[in-house]
């Protein structure tokens, strides 16, 4: 996982020692915003937009989600990158699963953010949403881009589909969203990345403060918000499907997998299940990505074979 500084690529792992063994996300940079009537200067357009993802990253999954259940394959074609992420980052192969960058023709991510702003400092992520006419990057900011996706390609989806963020359930959706990505979807990586055992026993701790929280509110409501699934849903939905495969050994979050709690696996199996949700899971790329590629938490690079699990 390296970076760019001032344009050039560098090689480094996160810097936990200026965080006393914290890992601490970096915010993303590119934060434009496509609207249906143009009035950002990015139009929600047919032949105009391209998806940079990983199969692997729960970020980037969230994405292919919404891009999934709006019927947005079409408008919104996508390159994949390799499960496997190495000294360049992120990387365009012929793996299986993988699609090549036939839009900028990059190797590397880190020439699609070299391209949007040749002095670039920062980390290079999925996902990116790329606006070939600009020629530069609209965002690269997930929870952003699934709420443009929500509304704002409306007028292009071939699916139709609730709003996962209505009006009148916003207030509960951020609570949800707020408690979520601090402590489960972020939680597991302050877990796994962390250089020092109060950082790691903090981050863990409550990371199953809120697994136990969610299997409460799931013996009140089938879904976080109600009957109906939303937003926070969605966000969820990423991180519990590979826990039990990545996060609970490789990330050491392992007081309990999720097949332990009834509800959130119920749940968690429901979500799969949803149209055209599995077929966004690529649990081959999510584990060859974590414990291949992550050689300062598994130095062998040796891939597990299980968990078997049942969805």
């Amino acid at each position: 996982m390296g970076m760019l500084v001032e344009g050039v690529w560098h090689d480094v792992w996160y810097d936990t020692k200026a965080t006393n063994g914290a890992f601490v996300r970096p915010p993303t940079v590119f934060r434009d915003r496509v609207t249906a009537d143009g009035s950002s200067g990015f139009p929600a357009e047919i032949n105009r937009y391209h998806l940079y993802v990983s199969l692997a990253c729960p970020w980037a999954h969230r994405v292919l989600i919404y891009r999934a259940l709006k019927g947005l394959e079409a408008v919104l074609p996508v390159s994949i990158v390799q499960p496997f992420m190495g000294a360049q980052g992120w990387t365009f192969s012929d793996v299986v699963g993988a699609i090549r960058d036939n839009v900028n023709n990059a190797n590397y991510l880190y020439e699609i953010y070299q391209k949007a702003n040749t002095t670039y400092t920062g980390r290079v992520t999925v996902p990116v949403l790329w606006d070939k006419i600009k020629n530069t990057i609209v965002n690269n900011e997930s929870p952003e881009l699934i709420r443009m996706l929500n509304t704002e390609f409306n007028g292009l989806a071939t699916r139709n589909t609730p709003d996962y963020y209505p009006a009148h359930r916003r207030a509960e959706i951020e609570h949800w969203n707020e408690r979520i990505y601090h402590t489960v979807n972020n939680g597991v990586y302050r877990s796994g990345f962390a250089t020092s055992q109060a950082e790691y026993e903090r981050a863990v701790t409550e990371l199953f403060d809120t697994l136990d929280v969610l299997e409460t509110q799931l013996t009140k409501t089938r879904f976080l918000c109600g009957d109906s699934i939303t937003e926070a849903d969605w966000r969820l939905f990423p991180t519990l499907i590979r826990f039990d495969a990545v996060y609970h050994g490789h990330f050491k979050c392992n007081l309990r997998r999720i097949v332990d709690y009834p509800n959130l696996w119920r749940y968690t199996r429901e979500l799969y299940h949803h149209p055209h949700i599995a077929d966004t899971v690529n649990m081959t790329h999510i584990k060859e990505h974590y414990y291949g590629s992550h050689l300062g938490i598994n130095p062998t690079g040796i891939v597990p074979k299980g968990p078997v699990l049942v969805l």
